[in-house]
């Protein structure tokens, strides 16, 4: 499939949820966007649909990404997302089917039509083996694939799994960036996802509730960077 929006790997999410407030998002913001110019790593921050505007215009290397958006077109729908009103605010892309904004198979495939009409990246979450390999079917720009029973508890997941959704998935769409998450909590699950093969993970809590958020992204993203470096040098 061929695809107008690509992120070229190695790629780093990351959601500060709702663990945030107001300028404090902005503050670990300006903050990833210093890390991914030196590490020189592709950085998707899923911003509160609030702070997505200040955000955007604060800062030169992230992409910003919305944390959902409903399928529903200009006009009626009273507290829905709709998509043209996140790229007007400055998001370029959108994440869907979070585990705690799950989606009906049916609804996810219009929302991803709408964020391609748009011409919004996709990055959309599988909780399962089975979940990867149906929502790869259904070629978005961007996976993340983590087991919602490791979300948020600093146990990463191991490098089999890693293994197994990097070759479910890229045996149905080589072309889609590949995020293993769930429980990244310091720069050697970073080192250690990546070695194993998928083209990006990311982080949450283990960014947010770390003694110093700032020091972690830096550590995250250099390890990220050391990571891609070694396994495409031991390639070679």
């Amino acid at each position: 499939m061929n695809r107008q929006l690509k992120l070229e790997p190695p790629f780093f999410e990351i959601g500060p949820k709702n663990y945030l407030i107001g300028d404090q998002v902005l503050d670990l913001a300006r903050i990833a966007d210093e890390a991914a110019a030196k590490y020189d790593v592709r950085v998707i921050f899923t911003t509160p649909y609030v702070n997505i505007e200040k955000v955007a215009a604060s800062v030169k290397n992230l992409k910003v990404f919305a944390p959902h958006m409903d399928d529903i077109p200009v006009g009626r729908g009273l507290a829905c997302v709709l998509g043209e009103s996140l790229k007007a605010a400055g998001a370029v892309g959108v994440m869907l089917n979070h585990t705690e904004r799950p989606l009906a198979a049916s609804t996810l495939v219009r929302t991803l039509n709408r964020a391609r009409e748009l011409n919004l990246m996709s990055i959309v979450c599988a909780d399962s083996m089975a979940e990867t390999r149906s929502i790869a079917q259904l070629h978005p720009d961007l996976m993340i694939t983590e087991p919602t029973e490791l979300i948020g508890t600093g146990c990463a997941a191991d490098t089999s799994y890693v293994a197994a959704s990097v070759e479910a998935i890229t045996a149905i769409d080589p072309n889609i960036g590949i995020l293993v998450g769930g429980g990244i909590s310091n720069g050697n699950d970073v080192y250690n996802t990546i070695m194993a093969g998928a083209d990006a993970t990311g982080s949450s809590s283990g960014i947010v509730k770390a003694a110093d958020p700032g020091a972690m992204v830096h550590e995250m993203l250099s390890a990220l960077r050391q990571a891609w470096d070694d396994r495409h040098s031991k390639s070679r």
